[in-house]
C-alpha cells in the first residue's frame, strides 16, 4: 500500500512539473512571436544584437 501511495505522489508531482514546463515554453513562444511582430525600434534593423555593446574583434590565432 505504501508503494502505491508513493507512486501516486510521484505521478502527481511529475504532472505538475510537466504543466509548469508547458506554460513556460508557451510564454517564451508568445514573447518571441510578439518581438517578431513588432517593428524594429529606432530605425535599427531587427537582426541586430539586443545589447548596446559593440562587437569585440579578436586577434588572429598565432601559429
Amino acid at each position: 500500500m505504501y508503494d502505491l501511495e508513493l507512486h501516486r505522489l510521484r505521478s502527481a508531482e511529475l504532472r505538475r512539473t510537466a504543466e509548469e514546463d508547458r506554460l513556460a515554453r508557451e510564454a517564451v513562444r508568445s514573447r518571441r512571436a510578439a518581438r517578431r511582430a513588432e517593428p524594429a525600434g529606432g530605425g535599427a534593423p531587427a537582426a541586430e544584437s539586443h545589447t548596446d555593446r559593440p562587437r569585440r574583434h579578436r586577434l588572429p590565432r598565432t601559429a
